[in-house]
């Protein structure tokens, strides 16, 4: 007898019906052997696909929710961070912050690779407002209700040689099942520039959030991650600005700004104990590893120029006549 569930909307779900979706699904391996699955346009890694498409089907918003959107290692941790930070300062102080003892991605937790993963139907009704969630799938993948709602959404980008040398470092940690570690980028260069990288392909991912962003600007906020590295403050009051919460004239003169960006800063949150000890949901990534160099332009350790030069034409023609453009360099 085939059991159900029930969903936040009512719906009566039958709980294989994932699982019978996904066998229809596209399929390749991500870089260290882990099925991926083509689901709307997305490569989502096997152990993600189920709360994608759950997440898709049964997460309700609200006009107050604010969700943070990227491709992975684009800078989401330091914007969890951020985003945490400006909306809550009025409930704690940065010497009192929640970010000194527990990691962004469990005050901010991801919807794909937590929330729906660990429950088909997760009870987020009990959560008050404004809540604030993560997702790594692209805009047009979301649910109905984030798009037809009035609620926020925040994509952090970054430019695509960092981003592919960032993720590459931080999957390499992770082990294949042959045993193999990756050893260079060579090994994975063909898939990326082909858009098979989890979560990808990269160029559909931030050109669906740059269009929205340009056609409903008090909706969508694009930032760029190159752009938070050049101009925190800057950026900062834009974000607060965009989420409703802006800084007043006595907080920008008590220094409120300052405080926020290094209680968020990369230095700070990588020494902090709970980022260098402990692993994401006990049994995921290390934390350490969500801290590597923050570096603009450190694709060109890992990255020759003819490598780097082909995979900026693909981005290029893919996004050809979007105006979006990257900095690769500092």
């Amino acid at each position: 007898m085939e059991t159900t569930s029930i969903s936040t909307n009512g719906e009566s779900v039958p709980r294989d019906e994932i699982q019978g979706s996904v066998a229809g699904f596209p399929g390749e391996k991500n870089w260290v052997g882990v099925p991926l699955h083509f689901y709307k346009g997305v490569w989502y890694p096997a152990f993600a696909i189920r709360g994608a498409i759950s997440f898709r089907q049964h997460f309700i918003a609200r006009d107050t929710d604010i969700i943070l959107a990227s491709m992975p290692k684009s800078g989401t941790t330091w914007l969890k961070a951020l985003a945490f930070s400006v909306v809550n300062r009025n409930i704690y102080s940065p010497t009192e912050s929640p970010l000194l003892t527990t990691p962004p991605h469990d005050l901010v937790r991801f919807f794909e690779m937590d929330l729906y993963l660990k429950s088909q139907l997760p009870d987020l009704e009990q959560l008050p407002s404004p809540r604030i969630f993560s997702s790594h799938s692209h805009y047009e993948t979301l649910p109905q209700s984030i798009r037809e709602s009035g609620c926020k959404i925040v994509y952090i980008c970054r430019n695509p040689l960092d981003q592919l040398v960032s993720q590459f470092h931080f999957t390499r940690s992770f082990k294949r099942k042959n045993g193999k570690p990756l050893s260079s980028i060579d090994e994975v260069f063909d898939h990326v520039c082909r858009g098979i990288q989890s979560y990808g392909p990269f160029w559909d991912s931030v050109l669906g959030y740059w269009k929205a962003s340009l056609e409903r600007p008090d909706k969508v906020l694009f930032l760029k991650y190159e752009d938070l590295k050049e101009d925190i403050t800057l950026n900062l009051k834009k974000l607060a600005e965009f989420l409703g919460v802006p800084f007043t004239e006595k907080e920008e003169k008590d220094g409120v700004i300052e405080e926020i960006s290094r209680l968020c800063s990369f230095d700070n949150l990588r020494n902090l104990e709970v980022n260098r000890t402990g692993f994401y949901q006990n049994t995921g990534p290390s934390n350490s590893t969500y801290f590597r160099k923050a570096k603009v332009g450190d694709w060109c350790n890992d990255l020759t120029p003819s490598m780097a030069e082909h995979f900026l034409k693909i981005v290029e023609e893919k996004l050809a006549g979007s105006g979006l453009s990257f900095k690769v360099s500092e």
